[in-house]
């Protein structure tokens, strides 16, 4: 039998090993007690979060399918959901960041269609060093490969996401993948389990030793050095496979030949099985004798933990079995029943006539133990001060063009030329048109806006202000294209909560989410966490990364983030109110992080971004981008760009014009432009400066005296400042 130190190297605990035994009734055996081991690890289990997720939002009007399932969908109306969900593959993608990014890509596709829907789209979420470090540069050289090699191949377009590039992601990487699907809202499926006796069919790709331990070694570990030893626990995609493998799956739906259908991800086959039969409130008998192998000599656990990639379970009628089998023949889908639902209540695990493993599914499901945080504010200095690249006396056009050209802030087109926005023929305003990506829904005008955010940095200066932000620049962006907010789905990537300050930051950050979706009454729909993310240097800046899906009425009007007309008017609307510790001039300048971000009226911003949806709807505005990285005045060059026409604009002088100018305030601000009678009546909604005019082949920005005349040559060349990466 298994001992304790073998459990404890398998990441549980000894007070963990000892609470399985008093479950089971006796020691678990290496079946056994590789299946808890996985079960009951962070990845899977959400043990030292689950408690704080409990205070979430989950219920909105216009919720279709909420937290539970693999992904959550929110109605369009017209009979239409649309599906969506964010996942991680952060420390996969430390270890091999082409097939760590690849398969996280393909895993959430599945989660789309494991409920029924089609993919429709791809958002990406990346976190790297910076992009003078070789590794940063490898990372996101292979990662952004990865991404585009496996949307593209499976036929889904790309259209949005960020990247951002911080000292403590060095060596822990952020990858996080968001996907979107549509279905009608009568042919959604569920995972529970049902129907004693019904078959239990895995069909997919075989299986192989490639991801066994990705959960609990990977995904619920910090990364350490020789981590590249890991490297065969990392999976290995195959996105012509999950082609046909959708196809299969969507067929089979239509048909109406499945009962419950859930994807194999984290655990494989552990995670797959004993959830379908939590939630069915039954017991699977599952005989890995049955289960297609790719590689000889595999054990009975290893079948169960591999995390091998491609697979789908589902629970199917034994009159309908053959048809099921036909049609995975049709797409050339190998299939195979090897199971059975019980009333049992417990997993149990065969080869052939043996029983090699019998676990009852609530202790494998529902007993994990969820622990309280001890929480503590961290001390000064735990994130150090990064190297200056701007002297603190800098003239305005200096800064503006040492911002533009900033990581964090250069145009991401290199990125986003690699992966296919366009396929399907759905996308109405693809990256960097607009703050938002917009696609259209069929059979009618209306369409559906996305947006994917949050930034670490501000979050690290104060978690519960930061998450806060991360939702109100998503509904800023959805604000721009004209699109209301229906629903939020997160993904929160911070270190070891096992530390009182990072968990600290998770609690703190969890709160600000909350209290901002209810604000903007919008439900969380799902989401994942993501633990560890720390090396021997140090803790990843807390980084809760936000998508929220919303509706606009008119996919015509959406709106577009660069000017388009000579001649009208640019404002800044908004309660904006700009503040320099922590923004992007704090760090070129080499500022120490404040402890501390200005408190945001969060009322108040909601009812401007109203008024800025309104008026892009309304076709009264010719442009809106909020104002976000940089400030206003990046805001106002980045229309500029986005148009390929210059403006000239007048802010008043005074002590604060670098924080006027540069300071920021994420959500709550926009740069807008239209006619005079437009801006106006927006005027008469929400506080509104006019600035200046559109027009010209510069920006050029006066005070008391001329302050910045630079031409868009000039900008365009310092913003195409990440180009030379994938040249």
């Amino acid at each position: 039998m298994p001992t304790v130190e073998q459990a404890v190297a398998l990441g549980l605990t000894p007070g963990e090993y000892e609470l399985i035994v008093e479950k089971i009734g006796r020691q678990p055996n290496a079946v056994e007690l590789a299946v808890f081991s996985l079960m009951w690890s962070e990845h899977c289990a959400y043990k030292h979060s689950k408690k704080l997720l409990r205070s979430l939002p989950t219920e909105g009007p216009r919720l279709a399918l909420g937290p539970g399932e693999n992904a959550g969908a929110v109605d369009v109306g017209d009979g239409w959901v649309v599906a969506f969900k964010v996942e991680s593959h952060n420390h996969p993608s430390a270890v091999e960041p082409f097939q760590g990014a690849a398969t996280g890509v393909g895993g959430i596709l599945r989660d789309i269609f494991a409920i029924g829907a089609r993919p429709i789209a791809i958002l990406d979420s990346l976190r790297f060093g910076e992009p003078s470090s070789p590794r940063s540069r490898y990372l996101l050289d292979h990662a952004v490969g990865g991404i585009g090699h496996y949307g593209n191949s499976v036929g889904v377009p790309t259209i949005g996401g960020e990247v951002y590039f911080e000292g403590p992601y060095e060596q822990n990487c952020l990858v996080n993948a968001m996907a979107l699907g549509l279905a009608r809202a009568d042919s959604l499926i569920r995972s529970a389990a049902t129907g004693i006796g019904n078959a239990l069919v895995l069909f997919g790709a075989s299986t192989g030793r490639d991801g066994i331990g990705g959960a609990s070694v990977l995904a619920s570990a910090e990364l350490g050095a020789g981590d590249d030893d890991k490297r065969p626990t990392v999976q290995v995609g195959d996105p012509f496979a999950e082609k046909k493998l959708l196809e299969c799956s969507l067929e089979l739906l239509e048909r109406g030949l499945l009962v419950a259908l859930q994807d194999l991800g984290a655990a494989g086959l552990s995670s797959s099985s004993a959830e379908m039969a939590s939630k069915g409130e039954v017991g699977l008998d599952v005989d890995v004798a049955r289960v297609p192998l790719r590689e000889a000599g595999m054990e009975p656990w290893e079948i169960m933990v591999s995390e091998s990639q491609e697979r789908m379970l589902c629970v199917v009628e034994p009159s309908q079995l053959d048809e099921l089998l036909a049609v995975c023949e049709k797409w050339e889908v190998d299939a195979s029943a090897i199971g059975a639902v019980t009333d049992t209540r417990a997993l149990r695990v065969f080869v052939g006539d043996e029983i090699v493993g019998e676990m009852p599914v609530p202790a494998l499901v529902d007993d994990c133990p969820l622990y309280d945080l001890t929480v503590e504010p961290p001390a000064a200095g735990l994130y150090p001060a990064p190297p200056p690249v701007l002297v603190a006396d800098a003239s305005p056009q200096e800064v503006l063009l040492a911002l533009i050209a900033a990581p964090n802030i250069a145009s991401r087109l290199p990125l986003f030329e690699q992966y296919d926005s366009l396929v399907q023929s759905r996308t109405v305003r693809r990256p960097e048109q607009a703050d938002a990506a917009v696609l259209a829904l069929p059979e009618t005008p209306r369409g559906i806006a996305v947006s994917i955010d949050g930034s670490g940095r501000r979050v690290a200066c104060d978690p519960y202000t930061g998450a806060i932000e991360a939702v109100l620049e998503c509904t800023a962006n959805l604000a721009c294209a004209g699109a209301e907010p229906l629903g939020l789905t997160n993904c929160l990537n911070f270190g070891n909560p096992e530390k009182p300050h990072i968990a600290w930051q998770l609690t703190e950050a969890i709160r600000g989410l909350g209290d901002a979706c209810r604000a903007f009454d919008v439900p969380v729909v799902g989401g994942n966490v993501s633990l560890y993310n720390e090396s021997s240097d140090g803790p990843i800046y807390p980084t809760p990364v936000v998508g929220i899906v919303g509706e606009l009425p008119d996919v015509a009007r959406a709106g577009r983030s660069g000017f388009t007309r000579a001649g009208d008017a640019v404002a800044l609307a908004g309660p904006f109110a700009p503040s320099l510790p922590g923004s992007e001039l704090a760090k070129l300048r080499g500022d120490e992080l404040p402890a501390g971000l200005a408190q945001i009226d969060v009322a108040a911003v909601r009812t401007a971004q109203q008024a800025i949806r309104d008026a892009v709807r309304a076709g009264e505005l010719s442009s809106a981008h909020d104002v976000a990285e940089g400030g206003l005045l990046v805001a106002v060059a980045e229309s500029c760009l986005g148009g390929a026409i210059g403006a000239t604009i007048e802010v008043g002088a005074g002590d604060e014009l670098m924080q006027t100018l540069f300071g920021e305030s994420l959500g709550s601000g926009f740069v807008v432009s239209g006619s005079q009678d437009a801006l106006r009546r927006l005027g008469e909604r929400v506080s509104l400066d006019i600035l200046g005019t559109v027009g010209g082949e510069s920006l050029v920005l006066t005070s008391s005296e001329l302050l910045i005349d630079v031409t868009l040559d000039e900008l365009r060349a310092a913003h195409g400042a990440l180009a030379p990466l994938f040249a």
